[in-house]
């Protein structure tokens, strides 16, 4: 399946429930910092009335199409495509220990969302482009792959040429950032942060039922 490119509010819909896609608009807060109404989401009831034209059908989902929205949901929340998805459940797979905790700690090491826990990007979408146009540094050297997958003692930085650049100036005031992480760090002024060890399943707060995508994909 190719790239989505239609409303990131639209997923959020059609999971019924925010996805944060949209960085600090999610949050309802403006770009000069005050508090807004600006996510869609928070304006309507969309848990009850997905997109798309409605159907008087049965009304009770199958135990396959939960197991297919779970995924769709944590696809869409990394903004991952079905192959890449599906890359890191195999990869999973042949690893030691739970398959769908060692699947989503894979995707959580990934670069792109290392520096938006980080708080160097709003979004995992922004963080995605701060990585492939090449302003980020691993342990010192340029590293613009998004899906690459960082290890305990991994410094990431700002590229020391581009930190005096407007949009990175700006962390230093950022309004928003949720608490980090236990196991990266961060410091604003020198944007630099580090990995101190490996996540696990207790360090991702983002409400996916693993077990149901490992079922789906055991079929």
């Amino acid at each position: 399946m190719a790239k989505y490119t239609g409303p990131s509010c639209r997923l959020c819909r059609r999971e019924g429930e925010k996805l944060y896609l949209k960085g600090n608009r999610c949050y309802n807060i403006a770009e000069d910092g005050s508090n807004k109404d600006l996510c869609p989401f928070d304006k309507k009831d969309h848990k009850v009335i997905p997109p798309g034209p409605q159907r008087n059908g049965r009304k009770k989902n199958s135990d396959y199409s939960q197991q297919l929205r779970e995924k769709q949901k944590c696809k869409r929340i990394y903004g991952l495509l079905e192959k890449q998805f599906y890359g890191y459940y195999k990869q999973a797979e042949g690893m030691k220990g739970i398959t769908g905790e060692n699947m989503l700690i894979l995707i959580e090491r990934r670069l792109d969302n290392v520096v938006y826990l980080m708080g160097i990007a709003t979004s995992r979408a922004q963080a995605r482009q701060v990585v492939c146009h090449g302003h980020i540094t691993v342990n010192g050297k340029k590293v613009d792959i998004p899906s690459y997958l960082v290890k305990a003692g991994d410094v990431i930085e700002v590229k020391s040429e581009k930190a005096d650049n407007k949009f990175f100036q700006a962390l230093k005031d950022a309004t928003i950032k949720s608490t980090l992480p236990a196991w990266v760090t961060f410091d604003r002024v020198a944007l630099k942060g580090e990995v101190l060890s490996l996540p696990t399943r207790e360090d991702i707060d983002s409400k996916i039922k693993e077990h149901m995508i490992v079922e789906l994909y055991s079929k």
